[in-house]
């Protein structure tokens, strides 16, 4: 399947406008090798948009192959060594929410409660950062994010590359700080608490809280 059909339904008709730029975006990777692999880059938007509660927006995916799973700062179960800003998320996590240190970098669990965990931009090539900065992914995130703004949907923004689309957000629904790679976490970050603030803006909407 092609990059749209491998959203679920309910993206598909909320970006049916993007198809043509998505289906230019999908030409461009078909002729390069992608971290993630090409079957798991729409694996976020696998999740029915009825159903998403709270999107996390990252930067781009790790570029070690076989680390990134489609899903924003979440590792594959064979990622042996967690990321360091995957590291500093369950740091903060332990001190906001009492949770216990974990081994596991696979946040699926989050994502079938409800969090969409977003890239800005959805790719790159093995072993190097923002290698497809200019593919045309901006673009399209930008789309989802106003879809979920307007869903009012709580946005967590980690770090200035995503800020940019805070504006299509509830202000009172915006959790934001710097972003928990090692060169900004201690600039706001940590004891941000983003989990437990999270979850007290799931019980002011009459929602489930999310088991982080």
């Amino acid at each position: 399947m092609n990059l749209f059909e491998q959203m679920h339904p309910e993206w598909q008709f909320a970006l049916s406008q993007c198809r043509t730029d998505l289906n230019a975006i999908d030409t461009r990777l078909k002729s390069s090798e992608t971290t993630p692999p090409y079957e798991l880059i729409m694996c976020a938007y696998r999740q029915p948009l009825s159903e998403i509660k709270v999107v996390i927006f990252g930067q781009d995916p790790y570029p070690t192959p076989g680390v990134a799973q489609g899903l924003a700062f979440s590792t594959s179960e064979i990622a042996h060594k967690l990321p360091a800003s995957l590291r500093n998320i369950y740091k903060e996590l332990e001190s906001d929410c009492g949770t216990q240190p974990r081994d596991s970098g696979d946040l699926t669990h989050w994502s079938e409660q409800g969090v969409f965990l977003l890239n800005r931009i959805l790719t790159t090539q093995p072993g190097f950062s923002m290698a497809h900065v200019h593919v045309g992914w901006q673009s399209f995130t930008e789309a989802t994010a106003v879809v979920l703004g307007s869903q009012n949907v709580i946005g967590v923004f980690w770090g200035n590359t995503v800020k940019d689309l805070q504006k299509y957000f509830d202000p009172e629904l915006i959790i934001s700080s710097a972003h928990p790679s090692p060169l900004s976490a201690y600039r706001g970050f940590f004891g941000s608490k983003p989990f437990s603030t999270a979850n007290e803006l799931l019980i002011k909407q009459g929602k489930s809280l999310i088991t982080w």
